[in-house]
């Protein structure tokens, strides 16, 4: 079962709540803490009083409690950015250093390649006409679980955050969406917002999972280079890597090909991917 787990101090998560509530035909399944529960397919939606961030093992909390077995969860969150541009966002979870912002130091939560993949494709489809870009995000933050999960967010600012069209553009979306199929890989390289993963993954047959920006590689050495993307690839299920080439230099790009294949990673390019 897929938990979808809303958080009361976060005016957009409470947005994209609503909107699940008022789209789907939900029907209560008892509460939790205190708060109603409800169901529809194979989706279980919960409301917590504490931010997503120190939600650690919820899957196991509501698990236990409603006697249910949770294989994956979904945070419905807000997202802020300086630059207030609205964006609807996905990504995974998980800290490639000090856990700042919740989960543990080092340590990657499992992403769900399929889910994560194809729910961008249905945003990019329920977002159209709206002015929201659609968006990954790379790796970033807590809560720490054991289960594969995902962050669906709506940004940037206060005024994105409660905006019903976006919240029913997410919903459309996590009611709609389709697995992603093709290969699964490691993203690396690039921003924050992984423009070029998105535009591949919008482009092609292929399943994205944690994702690697630039800059945590900046300054390491290769063996530590191979420990982080190494363990992007061991908890995103795969091997394989696609690395967003034009954000290195060639011959860094050209080397870390190498050392990546030579580690036993598939190094795949856009030319080995099948078009959607």
């Amino acid at each position: 079962m897929r938990l979808l787990v809303a958080s009361a101090p976060d005016p957009a998560s409470l947005n994209i709540r609503d909107r699940l509530l008022e789209m789907g035909e939900w029907r209560e399944c008892g509460t939790f803490r205190g708060q109603r529960c409800y169901r529809l397919r194979d989706m279980l939606m919960v409301s917590f009083d504490d931010l997503h961030l120190h939600l650690d093992h919820v899957d196991r909390l509501v698990g236990e409690a409603l006697e249910v077995e949770i294989g994956e969860v979904v945070f419905l969150s807000k997202h802020r950015a300086a630059s207030g541009r609205p964006t609807l966002t996905v990504h995974p979870i998980g800290n490639f250093g000090r856990a700042e912002y919740g989960g543990r130091d080092g340590t990657l939560v499992p992403a769900s390649p399929a889910f994560m993949s194809g729910l961008l494709r249905a945003l990019s489809v329920s977002a159209k006409g709206l002015p929201f870009e659609v968006s990954y995000e790379v790796t970033h933050h807590g809560p720490y679980l054991e289960m594969p999960t995902t962050f669906v967010e709506i940004g940037s600012d206060e005024g994105g955050w409660g905006n019903q069209e976006a919240g029913k553009a997410v919903t459309r979306a996590l009611l709609g969406w389709v697995p992603a199929d093709g290969p699964t890989v490691v993203g690396v390289g690039g921003g924050h917002y992984a423009p070029r993963f998105t535009e591949v993954t919008l482009a092609k047959r292929v399943r994205f999972g944690h994702m690697v920006a630039k800059h945590v590689l900046d300054g390491k050495g290769d063996n530590e280079v191979l420990e982080i993307v190494g363990k992007a690839a061991g908890a995103s299920g795969t091997s394989a890597v696609y690395i967003h080439r034009k954000s290195f230099s060639r011959p860094e790009a050209r080397r870390l090909g190498e050392l990546f294949e030579g580690a036993g990673l598939k190094v795949l390019e856009g030319a080995d991917l099948q078009d959607l």
